[in-house]
């Protein structure tokens, strides 16, 4: 089993990076491979009870790797966590088969759930780095989510998520009514709204200076 989930995790790995030369070197040298390697033996301490040493592991793990993964947390096998640095993933949290995480994301909570706190990640999901997803929600197979985003709400499969808070932009391929045309379209009313306001206040302004003239030539 040990070996099979290794091999998973390399082969998503050379099929994951460019610059990925050889498995060896990705065994040898990749941050989120061995830090999948070393959360693999804490959730096994994790499921034994042997809570205290399955902590003392995923420590362990996070300053040799910069990642910090809680023992409970479910990975599947073939699971691509890129570079790594800064990447948190909960306690609740579910990432299956073919997911790539790049560097900084956190797979977090929102501090007011009980229970399923973390989120769902289906297959084949991009989480691009700095993401931010918080909550105990599902975020569907195939989706995308832009870097920097901050995921609130649950995604729907082969959606492309971006902004803060999040927002579809994108199913299918398909743009969605909350794409950026139609942000830009509320931002030009609002700016068209502004204008006319801008324009008003300027007539008021004239109309006083006049009047204060006049009331100076009565004098």
């Amino acid at each position: 089993m040990f070996f099979s989930n290794l091999r998973k995790d390399v082969n998503a790995a050379k099929r994951n990076d460019p610059a990925a030369r050889n498995k060896f070197e990705i065994w040898l040298t990749y941050s989120g491979v061995r830090a999948l390697i070393w959360h693999r033996r804490a959730h096994l301490l994790h499921k034994m009870r042997l809570k205290l040493l399955a902590r003392m592991c995923s420590q362990w793990a996070k300053f040799r790797t910069g990642i910090e993964i809680h023992p409970a947390a479910k990975i599947a096998p073939g699971v691509f966590i890129d570079h790594g640095a800064g990447v948190v993933i909960g306690e609740t949290a579910e990432v299956k088969e073919g997911v790539v995480i790049y560097q900084g994301v956190t797979l977090g909570g929102t501090g007011k759930e009980k229970g399923k706190r973390h989120p769902t990640v289906e297959k084949n999901v991009t989480i691009s780095c700095g993401a931010k997803v918080l909550g105990g929600f599902t975020v569907g197979e195939g989706a995308r989510i832009g870097a920097g985003a901050v995921v609130l709400k649950p995604v729907p499969p082969y959606a492309t998520v971006v902004g803060v808070p999040g927002r579809v932009v994108r199913v299918n391929g398909e743009k969605t009514q909350n794409s950026s045309a139609a942000v830009d379209g509320n931002i030009k009313e609002e700016i068209s709204a502004l204008r006319e306001r801008v324009h008003e206040l300027e007539e008021k302004l004239k109309k006083f200076c006049a009047e204060k003239e006049n009331h100076r030539e009565d004098i």
